[in-house]
């Protein structure tokens, strides 16, 4: 198979499927050579590692991950595109492709049943934008036998993820990201490095998955409600969002900061995790 980066060949492959894009689906394709060997090498692809990838597209980050992973599964929403993946990755005896939706299917059982000889598993993924909170959350949230996920998404989106918490920068999903795994930038990705082009520059990141919790934020259920609950209305103070939505009483809000050692006036962005650990314990007394 000619090289799958390759403008000529894509298009060949296009017209021999008749496969277009889909905008719902928010489909770009990678020509950029460089981009998928780096985040197959730096999403930790070995010799005795298995991964889960998700939207393979025509399989050009696959196949690097291929070349070097002991198996790789990729999960692919789109039908159109089973018979592509058969064809561009017919030399791969180590590559499974799955037809679905990673957000309906069983992930553990799928991690369970094809990389039981492997001794790590890792995600690596081109997501969509539009899907990359939804994936990245239901990956981390259930807790899944993997060491990391690599995957690229809107720069923006990035850079949010992998702000310090308690930044300006910070919103929900970094404290949450930050709760279950170490994020980490790793490369920009330009516009042109797609097929076809999208509007907004692309970053690489990748979140190493903590075996525990750093932070004791008591009950979970409480911790991600209070996340939730200051960071919808972040510009109030902490003490208002924390009762303008009915997740606590003005009286219990008080009581919460005071025993914190939080100010009446601080923002929930003004916050990093330990500070949001003890206040989550402390509400949970309430």
């Amino acid at each position: 198979m000619s090289s799958l980066s390759d403008i000529g060949t894509i298009k060949d492959i296009m017209q021999r499927h008749g496969f277009s894009f889909s905008k719902g689906l928010g489909q770009n394709f990678l020509v950029n050579p460089s981009v998928c060997p780096r985040m197959a090498e730096m999403g930790g692809a070995n010799e005795r590692s298995g991964v889960l990838e998700i939207g393979p597209g025509i399989g050009v980050l696959t196949a690097e991950l291929a070349r070097r992973a002991k198996r790789v599964v990729a999960v692919e929403l789109d039908d159109r595109l089973i018979p592509v993946l058969d064809e561009t990755l017919g030399e791969y005896s180590n590559v499974k492709v799955i037809h679905g939706d990673a957000l309906k299917l069983d992930l553990a059982e799928i991690i369970s049943e094809n990389f039981y000889d492997c001794e790590s598993v890792a995600v690596c993924a081109n997501l969509p934008y539009y899907i990359t909170s939804p994936i990245i959350m239901a990956l981390l949230e259930s807790r899944l036998p993997i060491t990391s996920v690599t995957v690229m998404v809107q720069k923006e989106a990035a850079d949010r993820i992998c702000a310090p918490v308690g930044s300006r920068e910070s919103g929900a999903l970094t404290v949450a990201i930050n709760y279950y795994s170490e994020p980490h930038m790793l490369f920009r990705v330009s516009p042109g490095s797609f097929m076809p082009p999208p509007k907004v520059t692309s970053a690489v990141i990748r979140m190493d998955i903590l075996k525990e919790p750093k932070y004791d934020v008591g009950d979970e259920k409480t911790f991600f409600a209070m996340v939730k609950a200051g960071f919808s209305q972040r510009r109030k103070t902490l003490a208002n969002s924390l009762t303008s939505g009915g997740f606590l009483s003005k009286e219990d809000a008080a009581q919460a900061l005071a025993a914190a050692d939080i100010a009446p006036n601080a923002r929930i962005e003004s916050l990093d995790m330990q500070k949001l650990a003890v206040l989550s314990k402390k509400i949970g007394k309430k």
